[in-house]
């Protein structure tokens, strides 16, 4: 492990102003929610953007890392250990209406980028533990059908008209936020149902995933509502809501407008670089465990984050995340932008 490599501990930075906010209350409260998106915004303007690539024998000691796993597999601790702390000190009844606004918006964005965030990294693993490890961070954000749609839907249809998590060009966002959620969820049993289906087995079984996956949901809220005070639950259950908007927000962000061409035998196009917006400014790429380089991602699903590559091929978006998901939320100005930007890639593409 490199000295460069703890500037990775800043993914703690979030989780870290979320117990701030539950201990001291006030202003803290959005501290998260603060840094998310107006410190990270306003920052990173400032900050030079790096398209460099690792080489051979550096890839080869990061691969190996176990700095790296321990970084991703202590985001689960520190997640429940949280949520026990905000639906305990939420049940105690010391905060006020507007302090419990701020701690619901904030854990949304821990749930966000310590919960989904992380999980979706841990569901790419080949060890069962890492799978088992996305699932149950999945839980508190009311997603574990992710696990499924993500890896066996998304990542085969992306940037085609079979992908719910594909937002087309002049979507709005909140349009794109129902069709998403839907439509994956929906994709999700039919993928399930359809494994079953080809081991000629019945979808009505206990070892149908999207059965065992909502008995966990219900679990989780039953045990919300039997342990802690119903407004503790009522804000852990919004919080989990606004965890999977934000993830749908990213969706629409990362993949908005780019489509593959259908071959002449009626199949698409390999996924490929410039199938998914990439951008290379550094504090969302630190935060969010490089998701930001969503192109080499979709081009090798598997690969570690810490190894995520530039592409030049790929289609950079004028903004980090955090700016571009406020920017997404004002139509108008979001398709002023990206849209130019689209015809622009286009052209430069042909």
């Amino acid at each position: 492990m490199r000295l460069s490599d703890l500037r990775y501990l800043a993914a703690y930075i979030v989780p870290i102003l979320v117990y701030l906010g539950v201990m001291q209350g006030g202003i803290l409260t959005y501290g998260a929610v603060i840094f998310a998106f107006i410190i990270v915004p306003l920052a990173e303007p400032f900050l030079t953007q790096s398209t460099n690539n690792l080489d051979e024998e550096t890839r080869l000691k990061k691969a190996d890392s176990l700095f790296f796993e321990f970084l991703l597999y202590l985001n689960i601790p520190v997640v429940f250990y949280l949520l026990f702390l905000l639906s305990t000190r939420v049940t105690d009844g010391i905060y006020t209406t507007n302090e419990l606004t701020g701690l619901l918006l904030s854990n949304g964005a821990l749930l966000a980028s310590c919960g989904i965030n992380v999980a979706h990294e841990l569901g790419h693993k080949d060890e069962w533990w890492g799978r088992y490890s996305s699932v149950f961070l999945l839980i508190p954000c009311h997603y574990t059908h992710f696990h499924l749609e993500h890896n066996l839907g998304h990542h085969k249809n992306v940037a085609t008209d079979k992908d719910p998590a594909t937002a087309r060009r002049n979507e709005i966002l909140y349009a794109f936020w129902i069709r998403s959620v839907v439509g994956s969820y929906v994709n999700a049993w039919k993928l399930e149902s359809k494994r079953l289906g080809q081991e000629n087995k019945s979808v009505l079984r206990l070892d149908n995933r999207m059965i065992i996956y909502t008995f966990l949901q219900l679990i989780y809220i039953s045990a919300l509502f039997i342990f802690f005070s119903t407004t503790a639950a009522l804000i852990i259950i919004a919080s989990g809501i606004v965890s999977f908007l934000f993830l749908e927000t990213i969706n629409y962000v990362e993949h908005y407008g780019l489509f593959r061409k259908r071959l002449d035998s009626g199949r698409y196009e390999r996924v490929q670089p410039w199938h998914s917006w990439n951008s290379n400014h550094h504090l969302g790429r630190i935060i969010l465990y490089e998701l930001t380089r969503h192109s080499d991602h979709h081009f090798l699903a598997n690969k570690k984050y810490q190894l995520l590559e530039h592409h030049q091929s790929s289609p950079q978006l004028p903004y980090g995340y955090p700016t571009s998901m406020l920017i997404s939320m004002v139509p108008p100005l979001w398709f002023k932008i990206m849209n130019r930007r689209l015809e622009e890639f286009s052209v430069s593409s042909a």
